[in-house]
C-alpha cells in the first residue's frame, strides 16, 4: 500500500498540473459517472493529502476523496500535445488541454463536502508531512498503550502516513524492537522517531522512493550491490529476511504482527525488558 510520501507527492503533482484551472472530469469506467458529471467544467483549486488520504478540491468546497488502497494508482501526465483516449479501467479522468490524470483501482473514490473532509482528517493521527501536525497527539496515545510500538506506528489514528517500510526502517534506525510496548517509551525517544520520520518522508516526497540507510551504509560506501526490489530504495531491514544486517552482520528476522510482516535485526534491536524499582520502571532495552 502506498505510504504517506506517495500521497503527498501525488497531491503536489496534481496541484502543479491542474491548480486554478477549469478541468474536464469524466469516468470512462462508469463507476463515478454521476459525480464526475457534477464536477465536469469546474475549477480545480488544489490537491492535498493527510496520511494515506488524498483530497482534490474543486470550487464550491467540493472534494474528490481518494484512498488508493493496495492496488490503486493515480497517474499524472503533463506537457502533452493531445489528451489520448483512456486505456483500461479508468475510474476518474481529470484533464485540460496539456495534461491529464487517470485514477484506477482505488479503494475509495467519493465526492464529499468540507465537513466530511474535516471529519476524515480529524480522526487521523498527526502526519509527519503536514505543517499543522502536532506530534504530542501521538505521544499521548502511545504513552498509555500496552500495544507494541510496531503496531502503534501503523495505526493511522495514532500516526498518519506511516506504512510497513517506514515502520521497519525508523525502528531500526532508533535500535528499537518492534514489540516494545508503547507505554515504555520515553517522550524523547518518540520525539526523535518523529523528527526522523519528518526528514525521511520529506526526502521520499522529493525523490519518489524510500531511502533510509545512512551515508556510511550505502552501496558505494560499503562496496556492496545495490538493492533490487520492486519497492526501490536502500533500506536496512525491510524485506531483507535472512540477509546480513548492514551494521552488525546478524541475519535479519521477520514475524507477523496484526497481519503485517515485521522486519528487524535481533542484535541491533534487542528485545526490551524492564524491571520495577519501587514505583518507577527502569529501561533496560536499547534506545
Amino acid at each position: 500500500m502506498p505510504e504517506g510520501h506517495t500521497l503527498r507527492k501525488l497531491a503536489d503533482d496534481l496541484t502543479s498540473a491542474f491548480a486554478d484551472s477549469t478541468v474536464r472530469v469524466s469516468s470512462p469506467q462508469g463507476r463515478f459517472e454521476a459525480d464526475a458529471t457534477t464536477l465536469d467544467g469546474a475549477l480545480l483549486v488544489a490537491a492535498d493529502s493527510a496520511g494515506k488520504h488524498l483530497f482534490v478540491e474543486f470550487a464550491g468546497e467540493r472534494f474528490l476523496h481518494v484512498h488508493l488502497g493496495l492496488i490503486g494508482s493515480f497517474d499524472v501526465h503533463t506537457g502533452v500535445d493531445e489528451v489520448p483516449p483512456p486505456v483500461g479501467q479508468v475510474r476518474v479522468r481529470i484533464a485540460r488541454p496539456t495534461a491529464y490524470a487517470d485514477l484506477r483501482g482505488a479503494t475509495q473514490c467519493e465526492l464529499i463536502g468540507l465537513a466530511r473532509r474535516d471529519e476524515i482528517i480529524d480522526r487521523l493521527g498527526p502526519d509527519p508531512l503536514r505543517p499543522d501536525a502536532d506530534p504530542g497527539r501521538a505521544w499521548r496515545r502511545i504513552a498509555k498503550s500496552h500495544r507494541p510500538i510496531g503496531d502503534l506506528l501503523m495505526d493511522q489514528e495514532v500516526l498518519a502516513g506511516v506504512g510497513n517500510v517506514y515502520r521497519a526502517e525508523v525502528l531500526f534506525r532508533h535500535r528499537m524492537h518492534p514489540l516494545r510496548p508503547g507505554r515504555t517509551l520515553r517522550r524523547g525517544q518518540l520525539e526523535a522517531i518523529w523528527d526522523d520520520l519528518v526528514e525521511l518522508m520529506t526526502e521520499g516526497v522529493r525523490t519518489g522512493r524510500i531511502d533510509t540507510v545512512r551515508p556510511e551504509h550505502t552501496p558505494e560506501a560499503m562496496g556492496r550491490a545495490a538493492r533490487k526490489d520492486d519497492h526501490g530504495g536502500e533500506v536496512y531491514v525491510y524485506r531483507r529476511t535472512g540477509q546480513p544486517c548492514l551494521v552488525c552482520g546478524t541475519a535479519v528476522r521477520t514475524d507477523v504482527l496484526v497481519g503485517r510482516n515485521l522486519f528487524w535485526c535481533p542484535q541491533c534491536q534487542r528485545r526490551f525488558r524492564s524491571r520495577a524499582v519501587g514505583s518507577a520502571q527502569v529501561d533496560r532495552g536499547t534506545t
